[in-house]
């Protein structure tokens, strides 16, 4: 069995040790995390090999990174859309390995900011960039999972309330066409594939106490290729770790395969 997670944990120098605390309790195969904030060279690589794990890291400063961190290896990466223009091009929003076998790809989509915006045009213009890249990279026959911080809720029901977000991004026509046009490209939700149920959420907003009232968006995807789409067996949001001293807004979500 291989467990695979993504978990924005907004800023890994103030989280750390919660994601020390969380590896060593759900011993995940791989994990995938957003929004570390800080460069290369900050990185924790120590404080990951002493939990018997290998990890790389894709970093510009304050804000954003993306890291990869893995027991079943690392290889072949890369950060970046390689020669394709990045419309948020130096925002380290994208990293990709290959892990036990495993295309990798961790992602930290743009927010979007407001419709209209230059920042919600682009958000559209990147999303259908890192469909071109996977064309360019990848096969949707191979096993490759698209995982990460899509700030995108692909159904109604991935949302709260509808009539709160009228109006507001992530929920809009063209975000979801983004990511369904990655499902054509060959990828699938792999969280809906088990739970079709409205409620589920892995993003609550810190103002207003939106944790406890259940006001919510399931933002945190895994898209997985049909070869790994037939090996998963279970799927969860860990709804505990947005619980506790200083959480982060967003809770892992796990996704575990056959063997």
């Amino acid at each position: 069995m291989t467990r695979i997670a993504t978990w924005n944990v907004n800023s890994l120098k103030a989280r750390l040790p919660r994601v020390e605390e969380w590896i060593t309790l759900a011993q995940p195969d791989i994990l995938c995390i957003q929004e570390t904030k800080m460069k290369n060279e900050a990185f924790p690589t120590e404080a990951f090999t002493a939990l018997g794990y290998e990890s790389v890291h894709h970093g510009q400063g304050q804000w954003n990174g993306v890291a990869i961190i893995s027991r079943v290896g690392i290889k072949n990466v890369t950060s970046g859309f390689d020669d394709l223009e990045d419309p948020y091009e130096g925002d380290a929003r994208l990293i990709a390995a290959t892990c036990g076998g495993l295309r990798t790809v961790n992602v930290y989509v743009p927010n979007g900011r407001e419709v209209p915006s230059e920042f919600y045009d682009r958000k559209l213009l990147w999303l259908a960039q890192l469909k071109n890249w996977l064309t360019t990279t990848s096969s949707s026959k191979d096993s490759v999972v698209v995982l990460g911080d899509f700030n995108v809720a692909p159904e109604d029901k991935d949302v709260w309330s509808m009539e709160a977000f009228a109006g507001l991004t992530h929920v809009t026509k063209l975000e979801r066409a983004a990511i369904a046009a990655l499902e054509e490209w060959g990828l699938s939700d792999s969280f809906r594939q088990l739970h079709q149920e409205d409620g589920l959420y892995s993003f609550w907003d810190y103002r207003g106490g939106d944790f406890h009232k259940k006001h919510g968006m399931r933002i945190d995807l895994v898209l997985a290729s049909k070869a790994v789409e037939k090996r998963v067996i279970s799927a969860l949001i860990d709804r505990d770790a947005r619980k506790g001293e200083k959480p982060s807004d967003h809770a892992p979500v796990v996704i575990e395969l056959s063997d």
